[in-house]
Parts: structure tokens; C-alpha cells; sequence
């Protein structure tokens, strides 16, 4: 029997846990500029894939590059009004995308 593509239920947080992430802790690859706007700020919290932009209960902002999927979308999205510096990480460092 085929299965309906619609019945199956698929779990981002699941498929992404098998990915490895080499962090360089040492280079950012992703820098944001000093205070940035809460509008643009805003729409990364939307459409980030890989959640790194969030706003906290009290109203700061918080980010983290260590989990990034390398899509560009904050570079897309927001460009240079929010991104100081975007690029892809060093040779071996970033995500290892794994099947599963």
C-alpha cells in the first residue's frame, strides 16, 4: 500500500540532530551589527530555519551562530541592514549534513 504523503509527519528538530555542527569558535561567521533595529531583528526571528535568532521574555535579543544551516536566509532577508558580516565558515567547519 502507498502511503499519502500527506498522513506522514515530519520532525525538524528530529532530522536536524543527526546533522554535525563544527563550530570555530574562534572566527564568527555570521557577525550582527551593534544594536539592531527591532524590525529587522524581527523578521530573522520569523524566518531563520534554524531558530538562531530569538527575542526573550524581557525584550533583549539573543542570537547564536553555532547551529547555522548555512541557508543565506538572514542574508537574503535583512542583508546588510542587520549583518555586519556574513560568509561561509572555514574549510571543516560549519554543518555536516547527514541523511536520515
Amino acid at each position: 500500500m502507498i502511503e499519502n504523503v500527506c498522513d506522514i509527519t515530519v520532525n525538524v528538530d528530529e532530522k536536524l540532530s543527526i546533522d554535525k555542527f563544527n563550530v570555530d569558535e574562534e572566527n564568527a561567521h555570521i557577525v550582527l551589527k551593534e544594536n539592531p533595529s527591532d524590525e529587522e531583528f524581527r523578521k530573522l526571528v520569523l524566518c531563520c530555519p534554524a531558530a538562531l535568532y530569538k527575542v526573550e521574555e524581557d525584550g533583549s535579543k539573543r542570537f547564536d551562530y553555532a547551529g547555522c544551516l548555512e541557508c543565506g536566509t538572514c542574508r537574503m532577508i535583512c542583508g546588510d541592514t542587520i549583518l555586519e558580516k556574513w560568509e561561509y565558515p572555514q574549510p571543516t567547519m560549519g554543518i555536516e549534513y547527514r541523511f536520515g
